[in-house]
């Protein structure tokens, strides 16, 4: 069965973004680069991927599910399809007139609990945080840069997301001279 896996940058006070959804004070570059670029490739944007001479290997990700407010910031500079070697799902309470290989979908619960009874590689949330909040009960694994950087205030990496324990199990760490950690945890149900 493929799993729901949350894979973000994520601030040492637990924000994903700042207060108007940017996230330049995240580290791109340092020695945790070997991950984002190289464990993780399948979940780097297109251009990102050509810029670099990546191919996207597709051995971790087929999937991606994303925010309405995690696609706009691509389509405000010309991208329509940021992952073009996925299958892209958009979160929105409204209709778009999107590419028609974005799939839109209004109920992102039943999206999700319908594509972990397909076969296929694991689902990515790419994010924001409101829907991360709203699909926490299915989230499997989550994966977690944790950047030496402290917000304040931003998007909470799980939205307004309502008081409800959910246990995760911690399978790993690995700490970087950059001053990110990444943090691996595996759903062990509610708490």
């Amino acid at each position: 069965m493929r799993n729901l896996v949350y894979y973000v940058a994520v601030s040492i006070d637990g924000y994903i973004a700042d207060p108007t959804g940017g996230f330049d004070a995240f580290l791109v570059d340092g020695d945790h680069a070997s991950v984002v670029f190289g464990e993780y490739a399948d979940a780097l944007p297109a251009h990102v991927q050509a810029a670099l001479g990546i191919e996207p290997p597709k051995t971790r990700f087929d999937t991606v599910i994303m925010g309405w407010n995690t696609l706009a910031p691509a389509l405000d500079i010309g991208i329509d399809r940021p992952y073009p070697h996925l299958r892209q799902i958009v979160a929105s309470r409204r209709a778009h007139d999107l590419d028609p290989e974005i799939t839109v979908t209004h109920d992102p619960l039943a999206t999700i609990r319908g594509l972990k009874r397909e076969d296929g590689l694991d689902v990515w949330l790419c994010g924001g945080g409101e829907l991360a909040g709203a699909l926490l009960p299915e989230i499997d694994r989550l994966v977690l840069k944790r950047n030496p950087v402290i917000f304040g205030s931003g998007i909470p990496i799980f939205g307004s997301a309502l008081y409800e324990p959910r246990a995760f199990t911690l399978t790993g760490t690995r700490s970087f001279e950059s001053g990110v950690v990444v943090e691996e945890y595996v759903s062990s149900g509610r708490a």
